[in-house]
């Protein structure tokens, strides 16, 4: 009785658990109260989500049988119901099995593990790739498929947000890309260890001074995607948000050509000055 009460009340537990996550978790931020993890909005996310999903089956498995076992000891073997305990010491089939089944369960995860991460590390052809530069503390993003600029990403300021904008999330510049386009993101460091993370793509991936490291999204869904670097960077660590605003293809080609204006890299030489320098005489 006791643990046919026990088992009732673990997976009410586990319902509702399960139902509040899935309600309270965002899409491109997160949420108050939130459980569970954000929303997906890659595929790269898609396939994260269904391996947390599918260790939560095996992982509450395992701790529900120890936890029948613990029931079971609690209730045969204490001393009031087995006065004389047994002198065994000894069981080959129960070692056998307890060695083998744990294999065979690491085994079983080890697969869609190993799928998974082969299937984030290997980045496919691109159609944009963006370079990231972690700097303390902001980030500076550049396009170069997409010309010569180059632009800062700063936190807002309580009194700079705009209504909708997430405290401590919301930036300047936002980092732009089209939607359903895969998008390279290389990412390198200015001057300590930085990441960079998006957890509605499903990306995290260092940012290292004098090394280059690369990841991928392919966002599916127009929005505004939130992140944060995840490395203990400095100071103000805490205080460095990535914003990344997924567009249609038509806005992001007008936004593409107004950011060569906008954020033109002042070393760059006009290319008016540049047929000038040409047409005179040696």
């Amino acid at each position: 009785m006791l643990l046919k009460r026990l088992t009732v009340l673990a997976v009410a537990i586990i319902a509702t658990l399960g139902g509040a996550a899935t309600a309270l978790a965002g899409l491109g931020q997160p949420s108050p109260w939130q459980l569970g993890l954000q929303q997906s909005g890659s595929p790269v996310m898609d396939n994260i989500i269904w391996f947390h999903d599918f260790l939560l089956f095996i992982i509450t498995g395992i701790a529900g049988f120890v936890l029948v076992l613990l029931i079971i000891v609690i209730v045969r073997f204490n001393a009031r119901a087995n006065a004389t305990p047994s002198r065994t010491t000894h069981n080959t089939l129960i070692e056998i099995a307890w060695t083998l089944i744990p294999i065979m369960i690491l085994m079983f995860i080890a697969v869609p593990s190993f799928k998974l991460l082969f299937y984030q590390l290997n980045v496919p052809a691109a159609d944009l790739t963006v370079k990231a530069t972690g700097k303390q503390w902001f980030w500076t993003y550049s396009y170069p498929d997409n010309g010569e600029f180059e632009f800062d990403s700063l936190m807002l300021k309580d009194g700079e947000r705009k209504e909708g904008q997430p405290r401590l999330l919301a930036v300047d510049n936002d980092m732009v890309v089209p939607v359903n386009k895969t998008v390279r993101v290389i990412t390198t460091g200015a001057d300590v260890i930085h990441a960079f993370a998006v957890p509605s793509f499903g990306i995290k991936i260092d940012a290292i001074p004098g090394r280059i490291n690369e990841t991928w999204f392919t966002a599916e869904r127009e929005g505004v995607y939130y992140g944060q670097c995840s490395e203990l960077c400095g100071k103000d660590h805490a205080f460095m948000p990535i914003a990344v605003r997924v567009v249609s293809e038509q806005a992001f080609s007008a936004w593409v050509e107004e950011a060569k204006k906008k954020y033109a890299r002042k070393d760059e030489v006009p290319p008016s000055q540049v047929a000038s320098a040409q047409s005179r005489p040696q």
